[in-house]
């Protein structure tokens, strides 16, 4: 018998540490490979930690709620060996901000039964790439879908019984050994293609609630999210003194621009665009011309970033809030940014976000008013200066300068508000720098072509 031990997978750039939030698996437990073992959560999102190696479960090194560092062993498991030695152990390392997560089972020590005879993942693969899809596979059954010969899209077929949805070893073992019987299968129907709910599919903490002494009231304790959320704000407020500038722009022509077009760029796209992607393109301008808004601060250092990440504040169906972010904003079009913007939200909201998706944000936006706010004052997302908001559309009469004179007209306006650190911007930057916000949507070009 061996020891493996599992340590704690990277969740992406500056992620040094996740809670534990539930452990799925006991000591003594069978344990399949690629069976769950335990959930954790960094800031934003949570995790899984799957098992790559069958086994029985020995030792829990953590319990629920506490904090581990990336690279800690969070587990033992006793695994068989093929030859008979002293009692090791082998470590092993999963790395999630990949698209397809890749674990070091050291082949030379470990001995996973019928493994040897698969091919290895950079032999001939029957014209079949396995990486060029959304669904995750774990390495062995990629072997095993190479030494059997199966397609990407027949691989997608299979129903997976694992988390999830995840086709384990049996999984696709049991369809290989009825691939016979599969082929009189409509697959014009993919009905075991993976579904992505609309509801999130990764477990949410229990809410606990206590009924206090008068019995008509109830104490709601917060869940780790909140709490995390919680934590972030106060700290925000406390290290930064907030200053706040709001201005009302007149986006009419926009407004027109996108009534115009929306129409054809679903049918050309295949999907929506809305007014997010053309607000964080006007934000991307505006940084590039006052980069000195883009900056986070440390101590009496002002660091000015040399990428503009924008992150989107988006709320979550258990009314939760995550900000994942739009790496290199500045340099999407604006079809990028709106199937950017569009993949973001769906992912939030689906719980499908990876730990790298809500990292390195350097500037952040908000749409209050997709709850018909007109304004408001958001706390600035540390540790970056500022943080912009827009609020409702609404039509108002307003003064329409002509060179015939002044003129009443109804007109689409919208405010926007700025909340910035005044440790390093002042009135002046942060008032001009949300004034060109305002501008470049007020200015946009009504013949535009996307």
């Amino acid at each position: 018998m061996a020891l493996y031990k599992l340590l704690l997978p990277k969740m992406g750039e500056s992620v040094s540490e996740a809670t534990i939030t539930k452990w799925l698996k006991q000591p003594g437990d069978l344990i399949e490979e690629d069976d769950t073992l335990l959930e954790i959560a960094t800031d934003k999102v949570d995790s899984e930690v799957p098992s790559p190696v069958r086994g029985i479960l020995k030792e829990q090194l953590y319990s629920a709620d506490q904090i581990v560092q990336v690279g800690d062993i969070v587990a033992i498991i006793e695994i068989e060996r093929d030859t008979e030695t002293d009692e090791t152990v082998v470590e092993a390392e999963r790395n999630l901000t990949t698209d397809e997560p890749t674990f070091s089972t050291e082949a030379a020590d470990l001995k996973i039964p019928g493994l040897d005879q698969l091919s290895n993942p950079s032999d001939e693969d029957n014209g079949a790439n396995y990486e060029h899809t959304t669904r995750f596979y774990s390495p062995l059954v990629k072997n095993i879908a190479r030494h059997e010969g199966l397609s990407l899209e027949e691989l997608d077929r299979i129903q997976g019984t694992g988390v999830e949805g995840r086709v384990t070893k049996e999984d696709i073992l049991s369809y290989v050994a009825n691939r016979g019987s599969n082929k009189d299968i409509d697959h014009s129907k993919p009905t075991n293609a993976p579904v992505i709910k609309s509801e999130p599919t990764q477990t949410v903490p229990t809410t606990t609630v206590h009924t206090v002494v008068n019995g008509n009231d109830e104490i709601i304790e917060m869940d780790r999210m909140r709490r995390l959320i919680a934590d972030h704000m106060v700290k925000s407020v406390q290290v930064s003194p907030h200053v706040c500038s709001f201005v009302e722009a007149d986006v009419t022509n926009l407004v027109l621009w996108r009534n115009k077009v929306k129409d054809a760029y679903k049918k050309r796209e295949g999907e929506n665009i809305t007014f997010t992607p053309l607000f964080i393109e006007a934000i991307t301008k505006a940084l590039k011309d006052f980069p000195l808004v883009n900056i986070s601060i440390d101590g009496y250092n002002i660091i000015k970033k040399k990428n503009i990440n924008i992150g989107m504040a988006a709320a979550l169906p258990n009314g939760n809030l995550i900000v994942p972010v739009i790496k290199n904003a500045d340099q999407l079009s604006l079809v990028g940014l709106s199937k950017s913007v569009n993949d973001l939200a769906q992912r939030s909201r689906a719980n499908k976000l990876k730990p790298d998706d809500t990292q390195d944000g350097t500037f952040t936006f908000t749409n209050i008013g997709a709850f018909g706010n007109i304004m408001g004052t958001p706390i600035i997302n540390q540790p970056q200066a500022a943080i912009l908001a827009v609020g409702t559309i609404t039509k108002k009469p307003a003064v329409i300068e002509t060179e015939y004179g002044d003129m009443i007209g109804i007109r689409h306006m919208m405010y926007l508000s700025l909340s910035y650190d005044h440790r390093a911007i002042d009135g002046a930057l942060g008032g001009t720098f949300l004034k060109r916000v305002a501008d470049y949507l007020e200015n946009w070009d009504s013949n535009r072509e996307i």
